[in-house]
């Protein structure tokens, strides 16, 4: 296949990847299997099968292994560098504008209506989430653990994960299928020779960085978004929670506001949903260092958020026919899931409360803290303004950007009735 035609179809799926993963790997199983038949309908499968086994943003993670089937590692590079770049120079440019804007009260009344818009849709993620995981009662309760581990105890997410998975991996090997397959014969020094190169690229920013100031905020924010690079099972949803957990109420680089914001424009733009960490990063550093710092720490964002897919994939693409046949695997990804969805669930309230209310402050109940709105603070607009997303969303199927531009454009309306603009 020539490298051009490689070149100009990943950038437009790039371009065009709007609607989160679902829509992403309808997206890209529409042009590379229906279309051009790059891969196979079992290849294609697996391929996403494997990918919901590893941490990280699994459309990323497919768009390289597609890339790597057509022209090895260059096609990989191809396929997931274009995958995440359009979506990432348009968050860049939206992340330098609300920080030099989003004081302006104009700019505060765009966002109105997506924060209220975000609500549904992660109640929407979470909903979708739910019908695929929960399908036995201990599903249920491992979900409804998990959401009381991470709302009312503050069980660090990795936590929540792993005991998660020893569940599944000890109960759900029996559900998850036959075993088998065989393994591709590549040599183990290969193996281990692709390990310690893509490492070796992963950690470099941050060994100069440790190197030149071990105390700084660029290093602490390439550490952070590491570990949450190594920990996102399960959608960007789930991890969400960790990040707004941990930036919002630990680190203070960001308000629950300013996180919204972030991510109802990364929902608005094409690319993986995790491209709100570039916002993050970029908001945080230019709060103390200004345009320089932010920019640097977007790209360092970006670098240690996806790196480590191309080190997952070209690891362990030769591996995938065995490594999808494994019913333990399996079982390990089920338990995940189960308590994904009481992570997402605590991602929702967490977002609701935040919107709807104007003071939310910390209840404590023995060993329980946990978020409590002040009752007096609801704030009517953005719960007028959700329930209108909800209805067009959920009940009327509209698609999403159509929702936002909608509440978007009923955000603003209020806002200047009520003179705020």
């Amino acid at each position: 296949m020539p490298y051009a035609e490689l070149l100009s179809v990943w950038f437009r799926i790039g371009l065009l990847s709007f609607g989160g993963p679902a829509g992403q790997i309808a997206l890209m199983h529409r042009e590379i299997v229906d279309r051009r038949h790059w891969l196979s309908e079992a290849q294609y499968l697996n391929a996403v099968s494997f990918c919901m086994l590893l941490p990280g943003p699994e459309a990323t993670q497919i768009a390289t292994y597609a890339g790597w089937r057509s022209r090895g590692w260059a096609g990989g590079l191809i396929a997931g560098g274009l995958f995440v770049l359009p979506g990432a120079a348009i968050i860049l440019a939206l992340a330098a504008l609300y920080a030099a804007l989003g004081s302006v009260p104009w700019f505060q009344a765009v966002f109105l209506g997506v924060k209220a818009a975000v609500v549904v849709v992660v109640v929407e993620a979470l909903l979708r989430v739910a019908r695929r995981a929960l399908g036995s009662a201990d599903r249920w309760l491992v979900a409804a653990l998990a959401f009381v581990a991470i709302y009312f105890l503050a069980v660090p997410y990795p936590l929540i994960v792993l005991a998660a998975a020893l569940y599944g991996f000890a109960v759900y090997d029996r559900q998850a299928g036959p075993g088998g397959g065989p393994v591709a014969g590549v040599p183990l020094w290969r193996t281990l020779g692709t390990v310690l190169l893509w490492g070796g690229i992963w950690a470099a920013p941050l060994v100069l960085l440790a190197l030149w100031d071990p105390d700084g905020l660029l290093l602490q924010i390439g550490l952070f978004f590491s570990r949450l690079a190594v920990v996102t099972f399960g959608g960007a949803y789930a991890v969400l929670t960790y990040m707004a957990q941990d930036v919002v109420g630990i680190r203070g680089w960001l308000d629950a506001a300013e996180m919204l914001d972030g991510l109802g424009l990364a929902e608005t733009t094409p690319g993986p949903l995790i491209l709100v960490t570039e916002f993050v990063g970029y908001l945080a550093a230019a709060k103390t260092g200004g345009p320089g710092p932010a920019l640097a720490a977007a790209a360092l964002t970006l670098w240690v958020t996806f790196v480590p897919c191309f080190l997952w994939i070209f690891t362990g693409a030769p591996y995938i026919q065995w490594i999808t046949a494994q019913p333990r695997l399996k079982g390990a990804l089920t338990g995940i899931m189960a308590a994904v969805v009481g992570v997402v669930g605590n991602l929702s309230l967490w977002f609701a409360l935040h919107v709807f209310f104007a003071d939310v402050g910390r209840a404590e109940v023995g060993p329980l803290r946990f978020a409590w709105p002040d009752p007096a603070s609801l704030q009517p607009a953005p719960l007028l303004l959700a329930v209108l997303a909800g209805w067009l969303l959920l009940v009327r199927r509209w698609p999403l950007i159509p929702v936002l531009a909608t509440t978007t454009a009923a955000g603003l309306a209020w806002s200047f009735a009520t003179g705020r603009i």
